[in-house]
Protein backbone atom coordinates (compact mmCIF):
# COMPACT_ATOMS: atom_id res chain seq x y z
CA UNK A 1 0.00 0.00 0.00
CA UNK A 2 1.22 3.27 -0.94
CA UNK A 3 1.64 5.96 1.81
CA UNK A 4 -0.51 8.57 0.13
CA UNK A 5 -3.29 6.11 0.50
CA UNK A 6 -2.01 5.26 4.06
CA UNK A 7 -2.26 9.22 4.49
CA UNK A 8 -5.66 9.80 2.98
CA UNK A 9 -6.95 7.28 4.59
CA UNK A 10 -5.69 8.64 7.73
CA UNK A 11 -7.22 12.09 7.31
CA UNK A 12 -10.44 11.20 6.81
CA UNK A 13 -10.79 9.13 9.30
CA UNK A 14 -10.09 11.94 11.51
CA UNK A 15 -12.18 14.35 9.49
CA UNK A 16 -14.74 11.67 10.10
CA UNK A 17 -14.25 11.57 13.87
CA UNK A 18 -14.05 15.21 14.47
CA UNK A 19 -16.82 15.81 12.50
CA UNK A 20 -19.27 13.58 14.75
CA UNK A 21 -17.54 14.47 17.66
CA UNK A 22 -18.35 17.72 17.13
CA UNK A 23 -21.94 17.80 15.92
CA UNK A 24 -22.76 15.11 18.42
CA UNK A 25 -22.56 17.75 21.29
CA UNK A 26 -19.90 15.77 23.05
CA UNK A 27 -17.58 18.91 23.12
CA UNK A 28 -20.22 20.97 24.91
CA UNK A 29 -21.19 18.24 27.58
CA UNK A 30 -17.39 18.42 28.39
CA UNK A 31 -17.57 22.20 28.70
CA UNK A 32 -20.24 22.00 30.59
CA UNK A 33 -19.16 19.68 33.05
CA UNK A 34 -15.54 20.89 33.44
CA UNK A 35 -17.58 24.37 34.35
CA UNK A 36 -19.39 22.17 37.53
CA UNK A 37 -16.60 21.23 39.53
CA UNK A 38 -15.31 25.10 39.97
CA UNK A 39 -14.35 25.37 43.51
CA UNK A 40 -11.67 26.56 44.88
CA UNK A 41 -9.94 26.69 47.75
CA UNK A 42 -7.17 28.91 49.53
CA UNK A 43 -5.10 29.52 52.65
CA UNK A 44 -3.92 32.23 54.59
CA UNK A 45 -5.32 34.88 52.78
CA UNK A 46 -4.51 38.76 53.33
CA UNK A 47 -6.97 41.16 51.77
CA UNK A 48 -6.44 44.93 51.04
CA UNK A 49 -9.69 47.09 48.78
CA UNK A 50 -9.82 50.65 47.88
CA UNK A 51 -12.45 52.52 47.14
CA UNK A 52 -13.09 54.11 43.81
CA UNK A 53 -10.66 57.05 45.25
CA UNK A 54 -8.29 55.37 45.79
CA UNK A 55 -8.98 55.26 49.82
CA UNK A 56 -8.51 52.22 51.85
CA UNK A 57 -11.94 50.21 52.55
CA UNK A 58 -11.28 47.13 53.28
CA UNK A 59 -8.68 45.18 55.52
CA UNK A 60 -9.18 41.10 56.15
CA UNK A 61 -7.11 38.10 56.62
CA UNK A 62 -8.73 34.84 56.36
CA UNK A 63 -6.81 31.62 57.30
CA UNK A 64 -8.76 29.51 54.91
CA UNK A 65 -11.25 30.18 51.84
CA UNK A 66 -13.51 27.89 49.96
CA UNK A 67 -15.41 28.89 47.17
CA UNK A 68 -17.74 27.59 44.41
CA UNK A 69 -18.12 29.68 41.84
CA UNK A 70 -20.93 28.05 40.08
CA UNK A 71 -23.14 28.18 43.49
CA UNK A 72 -21.81 31.42 44.09
CA UNK A 73 -20.90 30.09 47.68
CA UNK A 74 -18.01 30.81 49.69
CA UNK A 75 -16.81 29.41 53.09
CA UNK A 76 -14.46 31.21 55.33
CA UNK A 77 -12.61 30.01 58.57
CA UNK A 78 -11.17 32.68 61.12
CA UNK A 79 -12.74 35.33 59.20
CA UNK A 80 -11.24 39.29 60.96
CA UNK A 81 -12.16 42.12 58.58
CA UNK A 82 -11.35 45.96 59.25
CA UNK A 83 -13.62 48.27 57.21
CA UNK A 84 -12.27 52.17 56.46
CA UNK A 85 -14.47 55.38 56.23
CA UNK A 86 -12.59 58.54 55.09
CA UNK A 87 -8.95 56.45 55.86
CA UNK A 88 -10.18 55.63 59.32
CA UNK A 89 -11.35 52.08 60.67
CA UNK A 90 -15.09 52.06 61.25
CA UNK A 91 -16.07 48.69 62.26
CA UNK A 92 -14.42 45.07 62.63
CA UNK A 93 -15.73 41.62 62.53
CA UNK A 94 -14.44 38.45 63.76
CA UNK A 95 -16.02 35.33 63.56
CA UNK A 96 -14.38 31.35 63.50
CA UNK A 97 -16.82 30.63 60.50
CA UNK A 98 -18.35 32.55 57.93
CA UNK A 99 -20.52 31.56 55.04
CA UNK A 100 -20.70 34.13 52.07
CA UNK A 101 -24.30 33.70 49.16
CA UNK A 102 -24.38 35.25 45.94
CA UNK A 103 -21.12 36.46 45.23
CA UNK A 104 -21.19 37.53 49.23
CA UNK A 105 -24.01 39.76 49.07
CA UNK A 106 -25.08 38.46 52.23
CA UNK A 107 -22.53 36.26 54.71
CA UNK A 108 -23.05 34.48 57.70
CA UNK A 109 -20.72 35.16 60.40
CA UNK A 110 -21.00 32.20 63.31
CA UNK A 111 -19.08 31.22 66.14
CA UNK A 112 -17.29 34.06 68.56
CA UNK A 113 -18.83 36.42 66.18
CA UNK A 114 -17.91 39.96 67.41
CA UNK A 115 -18.98 43.43 65.34
CA UNK A 116 -17.56 46.57 66.58
CA UNK A 117 -18.28 50.05 65.83
CA UNK A 118 -15.79 52.59 66.00
CA UNK A 119 -17.12 55.87 67.06
CA UNK A 120 -16.51 59.41 68.58
CA UNK A 121 -17.77 58.71 71.67
CA UNK A 122 -16.31 54.98 71.87
CA UNK A 123 -16.84 51.87 70.56
CA UNK A 124 -20.31 49.61 70.45
CA UNK A 125 -19.44 46.11 70.24
CA UNK A 126 -21.56 43.08 69.34
CA UNK A 127 -21.00 39.35 70.97
CA UNK A 128 -23.10 36.62 69.25
CA UNK A 129 -23.08 33.08 68.01
CA UNK A 130 -24.56 34.45 64.79
CA UNK A 131 -24.93 37.51 62.53
CA UNK A 132 -26.02 37.91 59.08
CA UNK A 133 -24.38 40.55 57.36
CA UNK A 134 -24.90 42.48 54.14
CA UNK A 135 -21.78 44.13 53.22
CA UNK A 136 -23.23 46.30 50.33
CA UNK A 137 -25.68 48.27 52.46
CA UNK A 138 -23.38 48.13 55.83
CA UNK A 139 -26.28 46.08 57.37
CA UNK A 140 -26.46 43.66 60.55
CA UNK A 141 -29.21 41.43 61.58
CA UNK A 142 -29.94 38.42 63.90
CA UNK A 143 -32.00 36.92 66.05
CA UNK A 144 -30.07 35.39 68.62
CA UNK A 145 -29.03 36.45 71.40
CA UNK A 146 -26.34 39.61 71.88
CA UNK A 147 -24.54 40.95 74.40
CA UNK A 148 -24.06 44.69 73.78
CA UNK A 149 -21.13 46.84 75.16
CA UNK A 150 -20.91 50.45 74.77
CA UNK A 151 -19.40 53.52 76.92
CA UNK A 152 -22.88 53.98 77.86
CA UNK A 153 -24.57 50.52 78.06
CA UNK A 154 -23.91 47.14 78.52
CA UNK A 155 -27.49 44.93 77.79
CA UNK A 156 -28.61 41.87 76.18
CA UNK A 157 -30.80 42.01 73.42
CA UNK A 158 -32.59 38.99 71.48
CA UNK A 159 -32.00 40.03 68.12
CA UNK A 160 -30.46 42.93 66.25
CA UNK A 161 -30.92 45.17 62.96
CA UNK A 162 -28.77 47.27 62.31
CA UNK A 163 -27.31 50.14 59.94
CA UNK A 164 -23.41 51.30 60.15
CA UNK A 165 -24.05 53.59 57.71
CA UNK A 166 -26.62 55.93 59.37
CA UNK A 167 -26.01 54.74 62.93
CA UNK A 168 -29.59 53.39 63.65
CA UNK A 169 -29.90 50.13 65.61
CA UNK A 170 -32.74 48.00 66.91
CA UNK A 171 -32.97 45.72 69.96
CA UNK A 172 -35.75 43.52 70.98
CA UNK A 173 -36.54 41.86 74.65
CA UNK A 174 -33.87 44.42 76.03
CA UNK A 175 -32.22 43.55 79.61
CA UNK A 176 -29.11 45.33 80.86
CA UNK A 177 -28.16 48.65 82.01
CA UNK A 178 -28.43 52.18 81.05
CA UNK A 179 -26.05 55.13 82.31
CA UNK A 180 -26.54 58.03 80.27
CA UNK A 181 -23.66 60.96 80.24
CA UNK A 182 -24.73 63.64 82.31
Amino acid sequence: MDTKVLYVTAIAIAAVSGGYYYYSGKGNKLQAESSRSMNYSAKNIYLTQTDEYGKLHVRATVDELQQDLQQKTTKLTNLNVSSYKDGEVDATFFAKKANGYNDNEKVILQDQVKATKLMDTGKMEFQTDELTAFPKTRELETQQKVLVQSPQAEFVSNGLKANLNNGQYEFFNIRGKYEPKS
